[in-house]
């Protein structure tokens, strides 16, 4: 049998079978060609729309997204007293908008610095969906209710305030965290506070204080090893230079304090209402000492470097742990606090208030909050609108101390406006640098004023990571708590004072120049 003839243009086949192979190849080949054709139409289209010039990002077009926001919040929290989320994801679109359609931005683009915004702050919301789970186990289990009993029976309200600073600053360096200071001791001091008649608001201003006052100072934060790491100076020489804004800061912060609690030192105390808390705390827990050592073992896990996520973790598993031995809860009950929290009847509706609370179902607000903020900061650093309202601010630093001024308003404001402490770190370190550079200013000076400002207003501002943690966990109304943040308030202006004043403000030395341009030319 001779081969049959084929004739591409064609398509003549002599035989069948040949003629169904043939027409095979034929369209494949024709769909790589049509497949290479619109390839190469996308490339050219990719082509031309890279070819279009983004513009400059003026601070015109900053300020549309940043006024539509200061003027929903208002009306959000003033007029309609609504939840603030809607505000602030509006105000995020607003900003594409005016990024895709004034600045030629694309939208992948956008979508490229949400993500990575978010990013930053998927560890933050991890940890504070743990914290939901540790509050409600450790309820459940009785560590708080028994820091509470033992509270109420040893601290006075004269010396409450002061010693609730100390107290928090000694753990959160040991930690060199905040947020776990303020989920471990620092709920337990809410209701001792409470107990002793004193309003939550002012004991979480000294909670919060003394939180971030060690978190500032502690080599183990993450916050204090970022400041230095941004500025370029060295971890340990940042420290130290901090000692001058943060030591004064402190002790104004402990006679404040002091001075509102001998408010409470005349007062005599109502032991009906403490006797019924504790009563009522005894009848619904098995208080034991015992259970103290849950928090201790988590503080000294954190100590050891252990990773605040499993070591935070870990924590909610002991309590849970501890719920079983010490309060006969059974594994299903435990699970369900790790969900929703503690939920339970005292017989007293003060500590039942007090108490009823805790969960990750419990965190899902303030966790939605969190990335609204955080998908708003994203557009606005990848379109450059921070950058040019800051570039703004610091057209007018013409003097040091003005240059200081500026570094500490810019963090504020990022902080405000990104809803993160981390992006109020890494945003103006990576802008101010070189200009500290130039005027001859030692890095360790910016580096402080970043922490001087951007980790310490962080928990001031109800949509910031910082903010709603502490609202949350503390159980607060946003804005109320803080005019008693003393420490977050106090140490921002002593810092500006040193940089008109001069005092502090450290100049780069002949010798570390030098050592700066050998290493450069190596």
């Amino acid at each position: 049998m001779g081969l049959s003839s084929y004739k591409i243009d064609d398509v003549l086949l002599d035989d069948f079978e040949h003629r169904i192979y043939f027409s095979f190849i034929v369209g494949v080949i024709n769909s790589i060609i049509d497949s290479s054709f619109f390839v190469t139409k996308i490339h050219r289209r990719n082509i031309k729309m890279k070819s279009k010039m983004k513009k400059e990002t003026t601070l015109i077009y900053a300020l549309i997204p940043l006024l539509f926001l200061i003027g929903s919040l208002f009306y959000a929290i003033q007029i309609a007293e609504i939840d603030i989320h809607l505000p602030i994801l509006i105000s995020a679109f607003l900003a594409a908008i005016v990024a895709i359609f004034g600045l030629n931005y694309s939208w992948s683009e956008i979508e490229e610095g949400m993500v990575e915004t978010i990013k930053m702050a998927l560890g933050a919301i991890i940890i504070l969906m743990i914290i939901g789970m540790v509050i409600g186990t450790w309820i459940q289990s009785g560590v708080v209710p028994t820091m509470i009993f033992y509270g109420l029976k040893i601290l006075s309200p004269g010396v409450f305030l002061p010693a609730t600073l100390i107290i928090c600053a000694v753990v959160s360096t040991a930690t060199g965290s905040s947020w776990t200071t303020a989920a471990t001791v620092g709920i337990a001091l809410i209701g001792v506070g409470e107990g002793l008649g004193i309003p939550k608001n002012i004991v979480a201003g000294a909670i919060i204080s003394g939180s971030y006052m060690g978190d500032k100072m502690s080599p183990l934060s993450d916050t204090t090893n970022l400041a230095p790491a941004m500025a370029g100076a060295t971890l340990f020489e940042h420290i130290k230079h901090m000692l001058y804004t943060t030591v004064p800061s402190f002790i104004i912060s402990i006679v404040l304090f002091g001075i509102i609690g001998i408010k409470y030192v005349g007062v005599a105390l109502n032991t009906k209402t403490i006797d019924g808390i504790l009563n009522a705390l005894s009848g619904s827990f098995n208080i034991n000492p015992l259970l103290l050592l849950v928090p201790v073992i988590v503080i000294i896990a954190v100590i050891m470097k252990v990773p605040a996520i499993p070591g935070l973790f870990g924590g909610a598993v002991l309590g849970g742990i501890a719920g079983m031995i010490f309060q006969g809860v059974t594994l299903g009950s435990a699970i369900k606090a790790f969900n929703y929290g503690y939920e339970g009847s005292s017989g007293l509706p003060f500590v039942d208030s007090l108490l009823n609370r805790g969960g990750m179902q419990s965190m899902m607000w303030t966790v939605s909050l969190i990335f609204c903020a955080m998908i708003l900061g994203g557009i606005m650093e990848k379109t450059q609108m921070l950058s040019a309202i800051a570039l703004k601010i610091l057209s007018y630093a013409h003097s040091t101390g003005n240059l200081i001024l500026v570094t500490i308003l810019t963090p504020i404001f990022v902080n405000f406006v990104a809803g993160d402490q981390y992006l109020s770190i890494v945003i103006p370190g990576r802008m101010f640098k070189k200009v500290y550079e130039e005027r001859g200013l030692h890095a360790k000076n910016l580096s402080r004023s970043l922490e001087d400002s951007g980790t310490l207003t962080s928990s001031l501002i109800p949509w910031n990571t910082g903010g709603a943690y502490m609202i949350t966990t503390l159980g607060l109304a946003p804005w109320t708590y803080v005019p008693y943040c003393f420490l977050n308030l106090i140490n921002p202006i002593i810092a500006i004072i040193y940089g008109y004043t001069g005092f502090s403000i450290e100049k780069i030395d002949k010798v570390e120049e030098v050592k700066a341009e050998v290493v450069v030319e190596v």
